[in-house]
Protein backbone atom coordinates (compact mmCIF):
# COMPACT_ATOMS: atom_id res chain seq x y z
CA UNK A 1 0.00 0.00 0.00
CA UNK A 2 1.69 2.81 -1.47
CA UNK A 3 0.48 6.15 0.94
CA UNK A 4 -0.11 3.79 3.53
CA UNK A 5 0.75 5.73 6.65
CA UNK A 6 -2.38 8.41 6.43
CA UNK A 7 -5.59 8.91 4.93
CA UNK A 8 -7.37 6.54 2.52
CA UNK A 9 -4.34 4.60 2.37
CA UNK A 10 -3.90 3.96 5.93
CA UNK A 11 -7.96 3.53 5.72
CA UNK A 12 -7.51 0.55 3.47
CA UNK A 13 -4.41 -0.78 4.90
CA UNK A 14 -5.93 -0.97 8.38
CA UNK A 15 -9.11 -2.80 6.32
CA UNK A 16 -6.82 -5.32 5.07
CA UNK A 17 -5.42 -6.12 8.96
CA UNK A 18 -8.45 -6.90 10.50
CA UNK A 19 -9.36 -9.33 7.65
CA UNK A 20 -5.70 -10.99 8.60
CA UNK A 21 -3.56 -9.99 5.11
CA UNK A 22 -0.04 -9.36 6.17
CA UNK A 23 0.29 -5.74 4.87
CA UNK A 24 3.45 -3.85 3.65
CA UNK A 25 3.13 0.26 4.04
CA UNK A 26 4.82 2.57 2.04
CA UNK A 27 5.86 6.33 2.66
CA UNK A 28 7.92 8.68 3.16
CA UNK A 29 7.44 10.10 6.67
CA UNK A 30 9.82 7.40 8.96
CA UNK A 31 7.95 8.79 12.51
CA UNK A 32 4.17 8.62 10.57
CA UNK A 33 4.97 5.42 8.92
CA UNK A 34 6.12 3.81 12.71
CA UNK A 35 2.74 5.09 14.20
CA UNK A 36 0.82 3.79 11.04
CA UNK A 37 2.53 -0.08 11.63
CA UNK A 38 1.51 0.03 15.59
CA UNK A 39 -1.97 1.11 14.67
CA UNK A 40 -2.04 -1.48 12.55
CA UNK A 41 -0.54 -4.11 14.39
CA UNK A 42 -2.76 -3.80 16.83
CA UNK A 43 -4.89 -5.92 14.92
CA UNK A 44 -2.42 -9.07 14.86
CA UNK A 45 -0.87 -9.59 11.94
CA UNK A 46 2.31 -8.94 10.67
CA UNK A 47 2.82 -4.90 8.70
CA UNK A 48 5.74 -4.09 7.47
CA UNK A 49 6.31 -0.06 7.33
CA UNK A 50 9.28 1.09 4.54
CA UNK A 51 10.20 4.49 4.07
CA UNK A 52 10.21 5.48 0.31
CA UNK A 53 9.85 7.93 -1.97
CA UNK A 54 7.60 6.27 -4.45
CA UNK A 55 8.85 8.82 -6.85
CA UNK A 56 12.16 6.73 -6.94
CA UNK A 57 11.69 3.44 -9.40
CA UNK A 58 14.56 1.60 -8.08
CA UNK A 59 13.07 2.17 -3.67
CA UNK A 60 10.02 0.55 -5.01
CA UNK A 61 11.89 -2.00 -6.83
CA UNK A 62 13.71 -2.61 -3.63
CA UNK A 63 10.72 -2.46 -1.69
CA UNK A 64 8.54 -4.98 -3.76
CA UNK A 65 11.96 -7.50 -2.97
CA UNK A 66 11.97 -6.60 0.97
CA UNK A 67 8.11 -7.61 1.37
CA UNK A 68 8.70 -11.00 -1.08
CA UNK A 69 11.41 -11.38 1.59
CA UNK A 70 9.78 -10.54 4.76
CA UNK A 71 6.28 -11.01 4.36
CA UNK A 72 5.84 -13.46 1.46
CA UNK A 73 4.16 -13.53 -2.49
CA UNK A 74 2.72 -10.02 -3.16
CA UNK A 75 -0.90 -10.88 -3.56
CA UNK A 76 -2.27 -7.57 -4.09
CA UNK A 77 -0.24 -3.86 -4.57
CA UNK A 78 -2.20 -1.06 -4.57
CA UNK A 79 -0.97 2.13 -6.04
CA UNK A 80 -2.49 4.85 -3.56
CA UNK A 81 0.32 7.40 -3.06
CA UNK A 82 -0.43 11.34 -5.02
CA UNK A 83 0.61 14.92 -4.30
CA UNK A 84 -0.80 18.20 -5.94
CA UNK A 85 -0.30 21.62 -6.30
CA UNK A 86 -3.16 24.11 -5.80
CA UNK A 87 -2.87 27.09 -7.89
CA UNK A 88 -4.03 28.63 -11.66
CA UNK A 89 -2.29 26.39 -14.34
CA UNK A 90 0.11 29.41 -15.37
CA UNK A 91 1.27 29.47 -11.29
CA UNK A 92 2.45 26.05 -11.53
CA UNK A 93 6.14 26.15 -12.10
CA UNK A 94 8.21 23.60 -14.96
CA UNK A 95 9.67 21.79 -11.59
CA UNK A 96 6.05 21.41 -9.70
CA UNK A 97 4.37 20.02 -12.70
CA UNK A 98 7.22 17.32 -13.14
CA UNK A 99 6.82 16.83 -9.10
CA UNK A 100 3.17 16.20 -9.15
CA UNK A 101 3.58 13.73 -12.28
CA UNK A 102 6.57 11.75 -10.60
CA UNK A 103 4.37 11.16 -7.45
CA UNK A 104 0.46 11.11 -8.70
CA UNK A 105 1.04 9.34 -12.25
CA UNK A 106 4.88 7.81 -12.77
CA UNK A 107 4.93 6.32 -8.91
CA UNK A 108 2.00 4.51 -10.61
CA UNK A 109 3.59 3.15 -13.02
CA UNK A 110 6.63 1.73 -10.70
CA UNK A 111 4.74 0.60 -8.33
CA UNK A 112 3.09 -1.36 -10.92
CA UNK A 113 5.70 -2.68 -12.56
CA UNK A 114 7.49 -3.50 -9.31
CA UNK A 115 4.27 -5.55 -8.49
CA UNK A 116 3.94 -7.48 -12.08
CA UNK A 117 7.55 -8.10 -11.61
CA UNK A 118 6.48 -10.79 -9.29
CA UNK A 119 3.29 -11.42 -9.87
CA UNK A 120 3.84 -12.45 -13.58
CA UNK A 121 5.81 -15.54 -13.80
CA UNK A 122 3.51 -16.52 -10.62
CA UNK A 123 0.32 -15.85 -13.11
CA UNK A 124 -1.60 -14.07 -10.05
CA UNK A 125 -2.10 -11.35 -8.05
CA UNK A 126 -4.20 -7.83 -8.13
CA UNK A 127 -2.94 -4.36 -9.13
CA UNK A 128 -5.40 -1.73 -7.53
CA UNK A 129 -4.79 1.84 -9.05
CA UNK A 130 -6.43 4.84 -6.42
CA UNK A 131 -7.54 7.61 -8.98
CA UNK A 132 -10.15 10.56 -8.83
CA UNK A 133 -12.94 11.62 -10.45
CA UNK A 134 -10.74 14.75 -11.69
CA UNK A 135 -9.17 11.71 -13.92
CA UNK A 136 -12.33 11.88 -15.89
CA UNK A 137 -13.58 15.40 -15.62
CA UNK A 138 -10.57 17.88 -14.85
CA UNK A 139 -11.10 20.83 -12.40
CA UNK A 140 -9.77 24.41 -12.34
CA UNK A 141 -6.82 25.14 -9.89
CA UNK A 142 -5.70 21.11 -9.90
CA UNK A 143 -4.15 20.80 -13.80
CA UNK A 144 -1.07 19.57 -12.77
CA UNK A 145 -2.53 16.71 -10.50
CA UNK A 146 -6.17 16.15 -12.90
CA UNK A 147 -3.59 15.41 -15.50
CA UNK A 148 -1.14 12.98 -13.70
CA UNK A 149 -4.45 11.11 -12.87
CA UNK A 150 -5.74 11.06 -16.61
CA UNK A 151 -2.57 9.56 -17.40
CA UNK A 152 -3.06 6.57 -14.76
CA UNK A 153 -6.27 5.81 -16.97
CA UNK A 154 -4.20 5.90 -20.16
CA UNK A 155 -1.42 3.35 -18.89
CA UNK A 156 -3.55 0.79 -17.01
CA UNK A 157 -5.67 0.40 -20.15
CA UNK A 158 -2.88 -0.35 -22.26
CA UNK A 159 -1.44 -2.68 -19.89
CA UNK A 160 -4.62 -4.52 -19.47
CA UNK A 161 -4.99 -5.31 -22.91
CA UNK A 162 -1.31 -6.36 -22.64
CA UNK A 163 -1.90 -8.94 -20.08
CA UNK A 164 -5.09 -9.63 -21.72
CA UNK A 165 -3.38 -10.26 -25.14
CA UNK A 166 -0.47 -12.57 -23.41
CA UNK A 167 -3.02 -14.37 -21.25
CA UNK A 168 -1.23 -13.24 -17.46
CA UNK A 169 -4.37 -13.33 -15.05
CA UNK A 170 -3.01 -10.59 -13.22
CA UNK A 171 -6.14 -7.96 -12.38
CA UNK A 172 -5.76 -4.71 -12.64
CA UNK A 173 -8.64 -2.02 -11.43
CA UNK A 174 -9.30 1.84 -11.51
CA UNK A 175 -11.03 3.04 -8.59
CA UNK A 176 -11.73 6.66 -9.26
CA UNK A 177 -12.60 8.52 -5.83
CA UNK A 178 -14.32 11.61 -5.04
CA UNK A 179 -13.69 14.47 -2.53
CA UNK A 180 -12.58 12.52 0.51
CA UNK A 181 -12.38 13.75 4.18
CA UNK A 182 -8.40 13.00 4.66
CA UNK A 183 -5.50 15.42 5.84
CA UNK A 184 -4.39 16.08 2.43
CA UNK A 185 -5.90 19.54 2.17
CA UNK A 186 -3.78 20.97 4.95
CA UNK A 187 -0.76 19.24 3.36
CA UNK A 188 -1.09 20.33 -0.16
CA UNK A 189 1.10 22.85 -1.51
CA UNK A 190 -1.33 25.76 -2.48
CA UNK A 191 -0.31 28.98 -4.18
CA UNK A 192 -3.85 30.60 -3.78
CA UNK A 193 -3.31 32.02 -0.71
CA UNK A 194 -6.59 30.48 1.04
CA UNK A 195 -6.90 27.39 2.42
CA UNK A 196 -8.23 24.31 0.18
CA UNK A 197 -11.90 23.08 1.26
CA UNK A 198 -13.24 20.28 -0.23
CA UNK A 199 -17.54 20.85 -1.61
CA UNK A 200 -19.85 18.64 -0.43
CA UNK A 201 -20.65 15.80 -1.02
CA UNK A 202 -17.72 14.94 1.17
CA UNK A 203 -16.67 11.26 1.76
CA UNK A 204 -15.63 8.97 4.47
CA UNK A 205 -12.32 7.52 3.85
CA UNK A 206 -13.37 3.95 4.85
CA UNK A 207 -16.02 3.93 2.11
CA UNK A 208 -13.41 4.49 -0.12
CA UNK A 209 -11.07 1.80 1.76
CA UNK A 210 -14.34 -0.71 1.12
CA UNK A 211 -13.91 -0.16 -2.36
CA UNK A 212 -10.11 -0.42 -2.97
CA UNK A 213 -10.48 -3.91 -0.91
CA UNK A 214 -13.25 -5.27 -3.39
CA UNK A 215 -11.36 -4.10 -6.02
CA UNK A 216 -9.14 -7.31 -4.91
CA UNK A 217 -11.53 -9.48 -3.31
CA UNK A 218 -13.72 -9.36 -6.68
CA UNK A 219 -11.47 -7.74 -9.21
CA UNK A 220 -13.43 -4.94 -11.59
CA UNK A 221 -12.20 -2.73 -14.22
CA UNK A 222 -13.34 0.29 -13.16
CA UNK A 223 -15.16 1.63 -9.41
CA UNK A 224 -16.73 4.77 -9.04
CA UNK A 225 -16.65 6.13 -5.68
CA UNK A 226 -19.86 8.85 -4.70
CA UNK A 227 -22.92 10.12 -6.45
CA UNK A 228 -20.16 12.62 -7.67
CA UNK A 229 -17.70 11.00 -9.03
CA UNK A 230 -20.63 8.78 -11.24
CA UNK A 231 -22.28 12.17 -12.55
CA UNK A 232 -18.58 13.64 -13.32
CA UNK A 233 -18.19 10.78 -15.91
CA UNK A 234 -21.50 11.05 -17.61
CA UNK A 235 -21.41 14.62 -17.54
CA UNK A 236 -17.86 14.39 -19.35
CA UNK A 237 -19.09 11.39 -21.70
CA UNK A 238 -22.13 13.13 -22.87
CA UNK A 239 -22.21 17.43 -22.77
CA UNK A 240 -18.27 17.72 -21.53
CA UNK A 241 -19.13 21.74 -23.43
CA UNK A 242 -21.41 22.15 -20.06
CA UNK A 243 -19.38 20.32 -17.68
CA UNK A 244 -16.63 22.81 -18.93
CA UNK A 245 -18.95 25.57 -17.34
CA UNK A 246 -19.85 23.85 -14.86
CA UNK A 247 -16.31 22.94 -13.93
CA UNK A 248 -15.36 26.45 -13.99
CA UNK A 249 -16.85 27.62 -10.92
CA UNK A 250 -15.71 25.07 -9.14
CA UNK A 251 -12.37 27.52 -8.27
CA UNK A 252 -14.08 29.32 -5.67
CA UNK A 253 -16.22 26.75 -4.33
CA UNK A 254 -12.43 25.05 -3.28
CA UNK A 255 -11.32 27.56 -1.37
CA UNK A 256 -11.34 29.01 2.35
CA UNK A 257 -10.31 31.67 4.56
CA UNK A 258 -6.90 33.19 4.02
CA UNK A 259 -3.93 31.04 4.65
CA UNK A 260 -0.75 32.69 2.94
CA UNK A 261 1.07 30.60 0.33
CA UNK A 262 1.84 26.72 1.50
CA UNK A 263 4.93 24.79 0.59
CA UNK A 264 3.16 21.45 1.59
CA UNK A 265 4.31 18.10 1.28
CA UNK A 266 5.71 18.42 -2.37
CA UNK A 267 9.21 17.61 -1.91
CA UNK A 268 9.14 16.53 1.46
CA UNK A 269 6.24 14.95 4.22
CA UNK A 270 4.49 17.66 6.24
CA UNK A 271 5.19 15.98 9.64
CA UNK A 272 1.90 15.02 11.42
CA UNK A 273 0.22 12.03 13.40
CA UNK A 274 -0.66 8.69 11.25
CA UNK A 275 -4.53 9.98 11.04
CA UNK A 276 -7.52 8.70 8.71
CA UNK A 277 -10.04 11.40 8.85
CA UNK A 278 -9.33 14.99 8.35
CA UNK A 279 -11.00 17.94 9.53
CA UNK A 280 -14.43 17.61 8.36
CA UNK A 281 -15.90 14.06 9.95
CA UNK A 282 -19.10 15.66 10.36
CA UNK A 283 -19.26 16.27 6.49
CA UNK A 284 -18.26 12.51 5.40
CA UNK A 285 -20.90 10.15 4.02
CA UNK A 286 -20.10 6.51 4.48
CA UNK A 287 -22.96 4.96 2.66
CA UNK A 288 -21.95 1.60 1.40
CA UNK A 289 -24.42 2.08 -1.56
CA UNK A 290 -22.23 5.06 -2.61
CA UNK A 291 -20.56 3.13 -4.79
CA UNK A 292 -20.38 1.68 -8.67
CA UNK A 293 -18.51 -1.11 -10.16
CA UNK A 294 -17.77 -1.24 -14.08
CA UNK A 295 -20.13 -4.32 -14.04
CA UNK A 296 -23.19 -2.56 -12.77
CA UNK A 297 -22.30 0.47 -15.44
CA UNK A 298 -22.51 -2.64 -18.18
CA UNK A 299 -25.46 -4.16 -16.96
CA UNK A 300 -27.43 -0.70 -17.64
CA UNK A 301 -25.97 -0.62 -21.14
CA UNK A 302 -27.41 -4.16 -21.89
CA UNK A 303 -30.40 -3.04 -19.85
CA UNK A 304 -30.76 -0.07 -22.23
CA UNK A 305 -29.58 -1.75 -24.84
CA UNK A 306 -32.79 -4.47 -24.61
CA UNK A 307 -34.87 -1.63 -23.94
CA UNK A 308 -33.72 0.19 -27.24
CA UNK A 309 -34.08 -3.26 -29.00
CA UNK A 310 -36.96 -3.96 -27.71
CA UNK A 311 -38.59 -0.17 -28.81
CA UNK A 312 -37.26 -1.05 -31.66
CA UNK A 313 -38.47 -4.52 -32.30
CA UNK A 314 -42.02 -3.17 -31.16
CA UNK A 315 -41.89 -0.61 -33.67
CA UNK A 316 -40.91 -2.82 -36.14
CA UNK A 317 -43.97 -4.93 -36.25
CA UNK A 318 -46.23 -2.12 -35.57
CA UNK A 319 -44.92 -0.43 -39.07
CA UNK A 320 -45.18 -4.01 -40.52
CA UNK A 321 -49.22 -4.23 -39.53
CA UNK A 322 -49.45 -0.71 -40.74
CA UNK A 323 -47.68 -2.12 -44.46
CA UNK A 324 -49.96 -5.10 -44.29
CA UNK A 325 -53.24 -3.17 -43.63
CA UNK A 326 -52.20 -0.80 -46.08
CA UNK A 327 -51.69 -3.52 -48.66
CA UNK A 328 -55.47 -5.12 -48.08
CA UNK A 329 -56.76 -1.55 -48.54
CA UNK A 330 -54.93 -1.36 -51.30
Amino acid sequence: MTGGSAGIGLATAERLAKAGWQVAIIARDQERLDAARAMLAAHGTAILAISADVADAEALDAAADRIEWELGPIGAWVNNAMSTVVAPADRITPAEYQRVTATTYLSQVYGTLAALRHMKPRGHGAIVQVSSGLGIRAVPLQAAYCAAKFAVSGFTDALRAELIGDKVPVTLSVVYLPAVNTPQPGWARNHTGREQVLPDPLFDPRLCAEAIVSAIDDPQREIWVGRSTLQMAIAQALVPNFADRQASGFAEQQLGDATGSKTGNLDAPVPGPARIDGDATDRAISNRHEFFTSRQRDMLKIGIGGGIAGLGALAGIGLSHLWSRSNRNA
